[in-house]
């Protein structure tokens, strides 16, 4: 059976779940993965309320979409994030903002993921995409410099904030698929390595895998796949172009808009940019990942009605599928 084309609802929490669902069905969209962000999916409810989930499907049915998926990026920022501060106030629900005492912050951010990991489980999905936060990001750069210890330090935090969460999702059959990213305690090939480490290697965490943010930072995401084959849960479309600007752009974006040519790369249509899209999927063919190929519409240069109705027919043509038989099952044949 093909991989299933979904389309991630984050970028489109503005509108009403139905009318996301209505567009997404009308584009040719297999099904959506579902941020709990906007009216689209509200954690608290689905606990609270023993309609709710119900209600959320009848949606999905209405406008015949599947969900394999659901995320909940915003909040799981906060779980290990320091500091916490204003831009944290302005994307959490307003239950984990609380006071805005930092460590209430955590620890709140730290109980919806674990309602997330039940509330998904009464879905009948059973991978949570999402951020993880760090305390150590705002190092990056390493200078002044930084103590070893001090590194190691965010690590052990991020597995005591983070183990408990994961006890969660194993107690309910739910995994959690990280997003690696720059500002999380796993952005790039080696701190992946690392974050694995710290929580001994569990089952419950996983990656989703966004190959846009490796093209950006210079990471092969082909060898990324098959280095960290048992690891992918979950896999997000987005192409990356780099923009030279004659010398001019970095890598960092320089603190200008999200949508400025001059911060030297941006995510756009997919398919026409900066990944190789034919080994990405010789790859995920080759380690037998199944699972939906989620459209994340970021071009801040295209109208998204427009590039999100267009991105679908190219992954459709981009996301070939394995051969039925091996290769050399039909060399042996052919003998």
């Amino acid at each position: 059976m093909p991989r299933p084309i979904t389309l991630f609802t984050g970028q489109w929490a503005d509108l009403p779940f139905e009318e996301v669902c209505g567009l997404a069905s009308s584009w040719g969209y297999d099904g959506v993965e579902i941020a709990c962000s906007g009216d689209h999916f509200d954690v608290q409810q689905a606990i609270d309320d023993e309609f709710y989930v119900a209600g959320r499907l009848e949606i999905l049915d209405k406008y015949n979409l599947k969900v394999w998926a659901i995320s909940n990026h915003l909040v799981g920022q906060a779980v290990c994030d320091d500091p916490i501060d204003f831009r944290h106030q302005a994307i959490l629900p307003s239950r984990v903002w609380g006071d805005g005492d930092p460590e209430g912050v955590r620890q709140r951010a730290a109980e919806d993921l674990k309602n997330t990991a039940r509330a998904a489980a009464k879905l009948g999905v059973d991978t949570v995409i999402g951020f993880t936060g760090s305390s150590i990001w705002q190092y990056v750069a390493m200078f002044p410099p930084v103590p070893a210890e001090r590194i190691a330090a965010g690590y052990t935090d991020f597995a005591d904030r983070w183990n408990p969460i994961l006890d969660v999702f194993d107690e309910v059959g739910v995994r959690f698929a990280h997003e690696v990213h720059p500002s999380e305690i796993a952005y790039d090939y080696w701190t992946t390595t690392l974050a694995l480490e710290a929580i001994g290697h569990r089952e419950a965490f996983g990656l989703n895998w966004d190959p846009s943010h490796m093209v950006w930072q210079d990471i092969d995401p082909v060898a990324f796949l098959w280095d960290f084959k048992d690891r992918i849960y979950h896999v997000d479309c987005k192409d990356t172009r780099m923009r030279t600007g004659g010398g001019r752009n970095g890598r960092l974006g320089s603190h200008l808009p999200w949508g400025d040519p001059r911060r030297g790369w941006d995510f756009y249509s997919t398919g026409h940019g900066d990944v190789n899209w034919e080994d990405c999927f010789r790859v995920l063919n080759s380690i037998g990942y199944s699972g939906p190929i989620s459209v994340e519409w970021e071009d801040a240069g295209m109208e998204r009605t427009v590039g999100a109705a267009e991105a679908v027919n190219v992954i459709r043509k981009l996301a070939f599928d394995a051969p039925e038989a091996s290769f050399d099952a039909a060399f042996a044949t052919d003998k």
